[in-house]
């Protein structure tokens, strides 16, 4: 049963449900020491390990996140370093909003670890209020902030299920579109804790698909009475981590489309599907590995993310639906003096044959391929990239204490960043396709806040410019877990 001193973290929560975006866990975390540290070669053993606080985790769930173990011998001149990247990886389970350590010399001089965290809220049965569009801008902007366009209704989600970390999520709406959908993983599923799964499955129905893109690089949606697209897809994916920064996942799965069959006729789109059948069954295959080693993952400041992948769908490789794909991703996080820090970004996608599909035309605006500033742009391509550089400085943090008891959060934190960035991209695509934006170099640039808040909230303010001369201001709200 929800406590009523609750329902302000799931009142703020429900309307910033996870995204592909990086947020900031605004908790502080802290190490603390009654030794005094030198840089000799003297090793120094760990004597024990004391975890508290964890009420519904399991101890060995944050146990497998600590490089080193009792009965370990540490070198003295590397115990602090060791030390914060222990607590870096505990708190980027994303299951606690603060994580302490503590080392306390013993009268043999080896050290006692104390580590206390205090867990998040984990469940939350969150209304949801979706926009069908990509973008608050794009709902303004095209659609006047039409409220028929959206999606209302509920969201169930436990982070941590069994207390491993596993996350169940329960999606029901209903609206412009409907969406019934269950997902389910456990990155722990072996005794070594090296390995997971994950399954999901769901049925969505939608009242307008975007069929094509126009020389403007704007949707053009196809509609009528009803629903013209029903969609059904399940997938499955195993995943291992033998160390702390390195993943390997494997994913198969699977979407069953039926759309209007008006929308593949040579009046809309005889490429939607490359198939005059509006029926289709879509395979897809992936196998991909992600390196993530920051000093927080969700708003790091200093470290470095890379991935890259390979992506099959269809069971042949040319005609119709079939596509094979390749992509890999790169952020680097350099922290400078004075509050300062800087971001360092690439992404880069190829779809082979060239001659794809419009549903495997996806480049520029959609995930990592995004430029700020072409928001409510839309850039078709078999071949993109995208580089950006953002210069950050804090402006100021504080702390609004919370005036009732509430177990995982003592307080409202909040952190101010501004920031100045420039980006860089490129799509290809065949003449016969092609847009004003394809096939040539875009660049953007701006200036904004980010506004950072409890339980991984961001509130992006940006006000971006472009080579087309236009600029204006864009607002983006991400977080939740």
């Amino acid at each position: 049963m929800i406590k009523n001193h609750q329902y302000l973290v799931f009142f703020i929560v429900c309307f910033f449900q996870p995204q592909s975006i990086i947020a900031q866990s605004p908790i502080s975390t802290s190490i603390q020491s009654n030794t005094l540290l030198d840089t000799t070669e003297q090793k120094i053993i760990i004597s024990g390990i004391n975890i508290t606080g964890n009420k519904h985790t399991k101890t060995y769930i944050i146990e497998r996140e600590i490089p080193f173990k009792a009965g370990d011998s540490l070198l003295q001149k590397n115990l602090t370093a060791i030390l914060v990247q222990a607590r870096n990886q505990v708190y980027n389970t994303n299951l606690f909003t603060e994580v302490k350590f503590d080392s306390i010399q013993q009268a043999d001089s080896s050290l006692k670890i104390n580590i206390v965290v205090r867990e998040r809220w984990y469940i939350f049965p969150t209304p949801q209020f979706q926009l069908v569009d990509r973008s608050l801008n794009e709902w303004i902007k095209t659609y006047n902030a039409d409220f028929n366009r959206v999606v209302y209704g509920l969201k169930f989600a436990h982070y941590n299920f069994s207390g491993r970390r596993d996350q169940l999520r329960i999606y029901l709406l209903n609206g412009y579109a409907r969406n019934i959908s269950a997902s389910y993983s456990a990155p722990y599923s072996n005794t070594k804790l090296t390995e997971g799964f994950g399954v999901a499955a769901g049925f969505t129905q939608n009242r307008e698909v975007g069929y094509k893109l126009n020389y403007n690089n704007k949707i053009l949606n196809y509609k009528k009475s009803g629903f013209v697209r029903n969609n059904f897809n399940a997938a499955i994916g195993y995943s291992i981590r033998k160390g702390f920064f390195k993943t390997t996942n494997f994913s198969v799965g699977f979407n069953y489309s039926n759309i209007d069959d008006s929308i593949v006729t040579s009046k809309y789109n005889p490429s939607y599907f490359n198939s005059a059948n509006n029926k289709r069954f879509i395979p897809d295959f992936g196998v991909g590995i992600s390196y993530t080693n920051t000093d927080n993952n969700n708003y790091p400041q200093k470290g470095l993310i890379y991935s890259y992948g390979i992506s099959k769908r269809g069971l042949q490789f040319i005609g119709g639906i079939n596509s094979l794909s390749l992509s890999g991703s790169f952020a680097k996080f350099y922290k400078h003096k004075h509050n300062y820090f800087s971001i360092v970004q690439s992404s880069a996608m190829v779809k082979l044959p060239f001659e794809q599909a419009f549903i495997n035309r996806r480049a520029l605006g959609f995930g990592s391929l995004s430029l700020r500033g072409l928001e409510v742009y839309l850039i078709d391509g078999v071949a993109a990239g995208v580089a950006k550089y953002t210069l950050n400085k804090k402006v100021t943090e504080f702390k609004i204490p919370i005036p009732f008891k509430l177990k995982s959060l003592a307080y409202i934190p909040f952190k101010i960043f501004a920031k100045t960035y420039t980006d860089v991209g490129y799509s290809y695509l065949s003449k016969k396709y092609d847009s004003r934006l394809n096939n040539k170099l875009l660049y953007t640039g701006g200036f904004g806040i980010d506004v950072v808040t409890f339980y991984d909230i961001v509130f992006k303010v940006e006000y971006s410019f472009n080579q087309l001369g236009e600029k204006g201001l864009f607002l983006h709200g991400k977080g939740g877990y």
